[in-house]
């Protein structure tokens, strides 16, 4: 899936799109190679200058509170993949963290909260082999610098997509029902994920960050295709996912909302004046 994605992706389609267009123009084939050309510096354009992948990508981080209510006690949490430059951290023997870093952030926030609940980092496979996954994982001494016990951290580091996470990670930490788990990830990812986990039997609360839109009015700020086309890129990711997931039996919903059952279920859930707790 990786590799068909890697090819149909936006960025790189236009890229391939134009790249033909140039090739036909070169070959004397004008109208085929303009046309091609034209149609890629047209969706170019239009990327750069206005906002789409903030319109696509708005619904997805508006589908889960921003702070959610949160119980007094919880048994684990959990902190899926992609805070972490894997690659890099093996290189320079330090942690190196990508744009979805405040994940980590959140982790530790929500570590000090809970001192008694586990710590799952739901890394995933990357392209390292199990041995260097480890050396690209100083997690444990991260945290134990912060104070925070090493002992309480459990890595998975096999699965290959979000539903493997959520299958491997429900088996490594032996999840009964009744158990209160924090999932945390990117806004953007939260409804899919979501959706994973409860296809899995886990009714995980949901605790988005890394937010790229302000879920309201998105401002004009001018010609911006290499923001346009990454905020883009995400977004089609995102939906292409969620329609893949479904498809594919993975998740159960087409796109993933609160649990309407949470009051119901004894889960903690937003008041009705839509107002919640404060992040920790």
């Amino acid at each position: 899936m990786e590799i068909i994605w890697s090819a149909v992706r936006p960025d790189n389609a236009l890229l391939i799109l134009l790249s033909l267009g140039a090739v036909l123009l070169f070959a004397g084939r004008r109208r085929l190679g303009g046309g091609l050309v034209a149609i890629s510096a047209a969706a170019l354009l239009a990327i750069g200058l206005l906002p789409i992948g903030a319109w696509l990508l708005a619904p997805l981080e508006n589908r889960f509170h921003p702070s959610p209510a949160l119980p007094q006690q919880v048994d684990g949490v959990i902190m899926l993949g992609g805070a972490l430059d894997h690659d890099l951290t093996v290189a320079r023997r330090q942690l190196v963290l990508r744009d979805p870093g405040e994940r980590l952030v959140a982790l530790v926030r929500l570590a000090r909260r809970y001192p008694e609940a586990r710590l799952v980092l739901a890394e995933g496979k990357g392209s390292l082999g199990p041995r260097e996954m480890e050396e690209a994982l100083p997690a444990k001494p991260f945290f134990a610098d912060l104070g925070i016990d090493r002992g309480r951290v459990i890595v998975e580091y096999q699965a290959r997509n979000t539903y493997e996470n959520g299958l491997l990670t429900k088996r490594l930490v032996n999840y009964q029902a009744g158990q209160q788990w924090i999932l945390i990830t990117s806004a953007w990812h939260m409804p899919r994920a979501v959706g994973v986990f409860r296809k899995a039997g886990w009714p995980v609360i949901p605790y988005p960050v890394d937010y790229r839109t302000n879920g309201t009015s998105i401002a004009y700020r001018g010609l911006d295709l290499k923001g346009g086309l990454e905020r883009f890129s995400l977004a089609a990711r995102e939906w292409v996912g969620l329609l893949a997931y479904r498809i594919l039996g993975w998740s159960d919903e087409w796109l993933p909302a609160p649990d309407t059952d949470a009051a119901r279920s004894g889960r903690p859930q937003p008041s009705g004046n839509g107002r919640q707790e404060p992040r920790p």
